[in-house]
């Protein structure tokens, strides 16, 4: 059986109940029927916190079930109901992270039509790739201005669920390679910055452009022809 995302449609849910479905007791980690932890993947790091009063150290998802990874002491029992309580701290600073690259995502993409190539992300900052050759003159403080004007104007963003088919027509999302997706996922996660920014996604945000603060240009790259790499981080305001 697999695990219910809790974070896919409440990124807000930080504290929750679930029942233990599995305890891998010599790799420490404990699979749940449900879960707010956001396991790695997709360039976001996992959530910390506690689970059944053990540190989470690490959230790890192996097909449809996600594996809490704990610190010492007595393990849960299958079966039994515990409590989960994610690090709102470290949970907010990614989800301004992850919000910032899909702002950043949508400006270039809007001013130059140059689609991202790649992207990880730590909280508060990040490194994302771009399709660029060469990079336009001034670049990075161009691109800083402007995603600090979309973050100003505090674009609402908003999370819904599309049919497959109707997702793969979009044009916005197929620009984000929804096609990728395995065809066993009928239904796209869709994360909509309003009038900028629209891509299949399974991260978390915060509610509008205005959480983020501010974002800082820290370095651009060259990782060969046709590649190029901002290194951002993300400030208060």
């Amino acid at each position: 059986m697999g695990t219910d995302l809790l974070y896919l449609r409440d990124a807000g849910l930080l504290s929750f109940e679930a029942t233990v479905t599995v305890v891998d007791v010599e790799g420490r980690r404990i699979a749940l029927d449900r879960t707010a932890f956001y396991p790695t993947g997709g360039g976001q790091p996992h959530d910390t916190g506690t689970l059944a009063g053990l540190p989470v150290v690490d959230v790890r998802k192996d097909g449809s079930v996600a594996w809490h990874t704990v610190g010492d002491g007595p393990l849960p029992a299958v079966g039994d109901t515990v409590a989960g309580e994610v690090d709102a701290e470290r949970r907010w600073a990614l989800m301004r992270t992850h919000s910032a690259l899909h702002i950043l995502c949508g400006v270039i993409w809007n001013e130059w039509r140059v689609p991202v190539t790649g992207g990880n992300m730590e909280p508060l900052t990040a490194r994302m790739d771009f399709a660029f050759d060469p990079l336009p003159e001034g670049f990075g403080a161009r691109v800083e201005e402007l995603v600090n004007a979309e973050i100003a104007a505090d674009r609402p963003i908003e999370v819904g669920f599309l049919p497959r088919d109707v997702a793969v027509e979009d044009e916005d999302l197929i620009r984000t390679k929804v096609n990728m997706i395995p065809e066993s996922v009928t239904e796209i996660r869709v994360v909509d910055i309003v009038g900028l920014d629209k891509q299949a996604d399974g991260g978390t945000h915060v509610p509008s452009t205005g959480h983020v603060g501010r974002l800082r240009v820290v370095k651009t790259e060259s990782k060969g022809k046709g590649n190029k790499r901002l290194r951002i981080e993300v400030l208060e305001r």
